[in-house]
């Protein structure tokens, strides 16, 4: 006797269902816990006569979806469903900022329950309520308070928008092959019919090529995604905590600036590596010239002294061969910044015959190169990162460390002029 495993919609389903009433008995247990900290005797009358609605919502909800045509649900009962139980979420975190447990639901149904055109109306409000609550509640009850809302419902409504148009490119894209695949199906269909012997053999190669094409691209975004969402938000996260620790307003205003330029930075290069363009930092400038402004910006925001050098006979190179090294160097110097607890960095881009090298050294703390965890082990891309981009242009990382005596990375990749 055999189970059948759920399909992925069949779990989804499930979760749209069943996952407000988990949230809001977690969110009421952890409010009712928190409530002589946040709220008035009269604002917990208040808070229990929303939990309440809010029950009565969904169920009305379950009992309502079900006689709408299909299981979208994006019709008007979808959309009013959606609207109410996110007013009364956002009144809750009003009341009670552990609420927004409760509001969090609101990023995970919106493209389910509303119209497309309102999907990031929708996505944004619930940033405003999310906001709110991690930034100690609303209304912010200081300047300052309004600030770290400003700057968190910044980060907020840049990620809906980022994530929201990588989705919406990968429903295009899902859109484009499955009608592909359709076609291809059909054509199929009747080369079968006078190429029986070599239809399963010709449906294997169509599978592999297009499993392999999903692979490149997702390791493509993966790693642009890397490279700098993560690493943006790394800088901003580091400075935030540099706000929250600044005494003198003048310093917190500066870092607050720096994280809001660095959200700016973040979200650009994030939707050139949706549209599969070059960093941002070659749109202007050579390689040689855009490693140096890097090398000096890092240099300023991790607080550590980094110097850079270009040897040899500078040349215009492919587009993809600077990509590639700017890359592998911004990478080097984040792993400097965050693990090597490093006082000095040198960055050397030496011209040679042939051949291209980028050498990245610091007098950091050092590692056993033979002794690396697993990369899901902390979710980055890494060294790995760096030696798959330069393979995929024939090239090589090599990396020199030893526990206490720093370390150093050297990529080298064929020169190759730019047309």
């Amino acid at each position: 006797m055999t189970s059948q495993v759920p399909t992925a919609e069949e779990r989804w389903g499930k979760f749209y269902r069943w996952g407000p009433y988990g949230l809001l008995a977690f969110a009421s247990a952890v409010g009712a816990g928190t409530a002589s900290f946040f709220m008035t005797r009269g604002e917990m009358y208040a808070a229990g006569v929303l939990v309440a609605a809010a029950f009565v919502l969904q169920v009305w909800w379950d009992r309502a979806r079900r006689g709408l045509p299909g299981r979208s649900g994006r019709s008007l009962p979808g959309w009013l469903y959606y609207a109410v139980r996110t007013a009364i979420a956002f009144v809750l975190t009003w009341l009670n900022p552990l609420f927004s447990l409760f509001a969090v639901i609101g990023y995970f149904d919106a493209n389910h329950l509303l119209p497309p055109r309102r999907v990031r109306t929708g996505l944004l409000v619930t940033a405003v309520t999310m906001a709110g609550s991690q930034s100690g509640g609303l209304p912010p009850a200081s300047p300052s308070a309004w600030m770290l809302f400003g700057v968190i419902f910044a980060l907020h409504a840049a990620l809906v928008l980022i994530f929201g148009t990588l989705g919406e490119k990968e429903a295009e894209e899902t859109r484009a092959k499955a009608a592909t695949m359709a076609e291809l199906e059909r054509t199929n269909a009747r080369l079968e019919q006078a190429l029986a012997e070599n239809a399963g053999l010709h449906t294997q190669l169509l599978l592999q090529a297009r499993e392999a094409g999903v692979d490149d691209e997702r390791r493509r975004l993966a790693a642009e995604i890397h490279d700098t969402l993560a690493q943006g938000l790394t800088g901003i996260i580091t400075q935030l905590q540099a706000v929250t620790a600044a005494d003198d307003p003048a310093v917190a205003r500066d870092h607050l600036e720096r994280a809001q330029a660095l959200a700016r930075q973040s979200l650009g290069e994030a939707r050139r590596s949706v549209q599969d363009l070059g960093p941002g930092a070659l749109e202007h400038d050579a390689l040689h010239e855009a490693l140096k402004k890097t090398v000096a910006e890092w240099s300023v925001r991790a607080g550590i002294r980094a110097e850079f050098t270009a040897t040899g006979t500078v040349e215009p190179l492919h587009e993809e061969i600077e990509a590639t090294l700017l890359r592998i160097g911004q990478e080097a110097l984040a792993n400097a910044a965050r693990h090597a607890r490093a006082t000095r960095v040198g960055v050397t881009l030496s011209y040679m015959d042939g051949e291209v090298t980028l050498d990245v050294r610091d007098d950091g703390r050092g590692f056993d190169p033979f002794a690396l965890p697993p990369r899901g082990a902390s979710g980055g891309f890494g060294l790995g990162g760096m030696r798959a981009r330069a393979e995929r242009l024939a090239g090589t990382v090599d990396i020199e460390s030893e526990p206490g005596h720093g370390t150093a990375i050297s990529a080298r990749v064929p020169l190759v002029r730019h047309d």
